[in-house]
């Protein structure tokens, strides 16, 4: 089916190109969401007549979606989360869970706009992108922590895995120095 696209749609085309798309996409994604027109002589006509109030309207969206992402580009969001002992989360974060947390810092997100690249299912620090305009995005960070004192620790740089390691480690030194001992004091008293 051949359309004409009314914005830019990724990986489609720029605004005004006339496409070919399979029918399905067109019916159930371009059209229903006015991203796309069907290609015919008099929407061709009419598009060409609106063409300037609709790059006019594109332009100001993008304009204000560039002051937005200047300010949300880098920002940390914190969610707090059950997880085990390994890390691992009972559950996964969403694009909701982010969108919800920037919306108590103030930014207006919507949940449709946050793509993730891998599910987030462990405690750490994840970069989310988030797509303000088609031609505008910006990156985020999600601290994912037991704790608001676990996030704190993952944002200065250690990692609540490693921190578990080094103090399970340290609990094994400490058990086998005690069993030296108690086998040094045994030998001696033989």
């Amino acid at each position: 089916m051949q359309v004409i696209l009314m914005e830019r749609v990724a990986k489609l085309g720029q605004m005004g190109e006339v496409v070919n798309v399979k029918d399905g996409f067109a019916r159930n994604f371009l059209l229903p969401q006015g991203k796309a027109m069907r290609a015919s002589d008099a929407n061709i006509k009419a598009f060409e007549a609106k063409k300037a109030q609709l790059e006019a309207r594109n332009l100001e969206t993008k304009k204000e979606a560039e002051s937005l992402a200047e300010k949300l580009d880098g920002q940390t969001f914190v969610i707090i989360r059950s997880a085990s002992d390994s890390g691992a989360l009972y559950g996964s974060v969403t694009p909701r869970d982010a969108a919800e947390a920037a919306t108590a810092a103030g930014f207006t997100i919507d949940r449709k706009q946050i793509s993730l690249k891998a599910p987030v299912k462990d405690l750490g620090l994840h970069e989310l992108h988030v797509v303000l305009h088609p031609e505008v995005s910006a990156t985020i960070v999600v601290n994912v922590a037991r704790s608001v004192e676990e996030a704190e620790l993952q944002a200065s740089g250690k990692s609540i895995v490693d921190l578990q390691h080094e103090a399970d480690a340290a609990a094994e030194f400490e058990i086998a120095e005690l069993f030296d001992e108690v086998g040094a004091a045994a030998a001696d008293e033989e």
